[in-house]
């Protein structure tokens, strides 16, 4: 069934009450924030070093201009969340990259990761932390790698599921203007909807479908997966002890040094213990049913997940942006 028949035509921001805090369905809760910026950006890093000159992950890359995607996120982000709200999770060897870039935040807004294991441990380091302080909290979690052109329909996006997470995190889900079978597909229960027709329940994930597969997606109403989810935290936890019950048990066991200067030889034997583990495909897709999805248009999203999709925001944002010659033909070659 067409998204549009559930998807109202405008959003409508109340600016006159959103702030750095909560209301609606969460107005006693605290808003947190938390930047996903750890990740090594292997697919493109033929692109970024032609860029950057070095073997940089992308988000410490200006590719859309004279800023990083970090630092992009991290405005983005701003706008919606107090600075001393925002968590910012790193790996420590990739500082040379970003010690710059985090210059003035203090030290309580990193959760630094010994070296990288994938996006489930760097989510469940984030919220252990925001738990410690502050259990009873709301949180959105951002990758910071992604390209997003409007913010402020973004910042509207968020609001809505902030104030409509209840028990089950909600996921921001693109509605696609392609077939695309490089992204990751929401289907949405769409017999199942609140929030005015914007929330339903999620029936499952698709990974990467085949192209032929990607088609009848979306000619059914599925979403692309923007990877930008918010919740209360103790909601995205109870989804962490149903899907990897062992790794929330190994940092349950470092909790009490969260926090504290024992954290960082803490975390260090930690992650010399646990395995690689991506939250994508061992929590989102074995727990469908306990998520939620909020219907997000107009975002100009791209999750800069290839040379072509690179290209392709670089074109749209030209002349602002100079597109040199060999940008264009690496990303030609992929």
């Amino acid at each position: 069934m067409p998204l549009d028949t559930y998807f109202p035509t405008d959003i409508e921001i109340d600016t006159d009450t959103r702030e750095h805090g909560t209301r609606g369905y969460n107005t006693n809760c605290r808003r947190w924030g938390v930047i996903l910026a750890g990740g090594d950006g292997k697919r493109l890093l033929p692109l970024t070093c032609e860029i950057a000159n070095d073997d940089r992950p992308k988000q410490f890359c200006a590719i859309s201009g004279g800023e990083t995607l970090l630092d992009q996120t991290r405005a983005r982000v701003g706008r919606i969340i107090a600075p001393k709200e925002t968590l910012f999770v790193l790996t420590e060897t990739q500082e040379t990259y970003y010690a710059g870039q985090m210059a003035g935040i203090p030290a309580e807004s990193f959760a630094v990761q010994p070296y990288n294991r994938g996006t489930a441990p760097a989510i469940l380091y984030s919220l252990m932390r925001i738990a410690k302080k502050d259990p009873k909290g709301i949180v959105a979690i951002f990758p910071s790698d992604h390209h997003i052109e409007h913010d402020e329909a973004l910042a509207a996006s968020i609001d809505k599921a902030f104030s409509s997470a209840r028990s089950r995190p909600v996921l921001l889900g693109i509605v696609p203007d392609a077939a695309e079978p490089e992204y990751g597909w929401i289907e949405p229960d769409l017999r199942a909807s609140r929030q005015h027709g914007f929330v339903f329940r999620v029936s499952r994930f698709w990974e990467k479908p085949s192209p032929s597969l990607a088609l009848a997606l979306m000619k059914r109403g599925c979403l692309w997966n923007s990877f930008i989810m918010a919740g209360r935290v103790e909601g995205f936890l109870n989804l962490f002890r149903r899907a990897l019950p062992n790794l929330v048990r190994a940092f349950e066991a470092i909790r009490p040094a969260l926090c504290t200067a024992g954290e960082k030889t803490a975390v260090s034997d930690l992650y010399a213990q646990i395995a690689p583990s991506d939250f994508s495909r061992e929590v989102l897709c074995v727990r469908p049913n306990d998520l939620d999805v909020l219907l997000a248009k107009d975002l100009g999203w791209s999750d800069l997940g290839d040379p072509d999709r690179v290209l392709s925001v670089l074109e749209r944002k030209a002349p602002q942006v100079e597109i040199s010659e060999s940008l264009t033909a690496r990303a030609a070659v992929g």
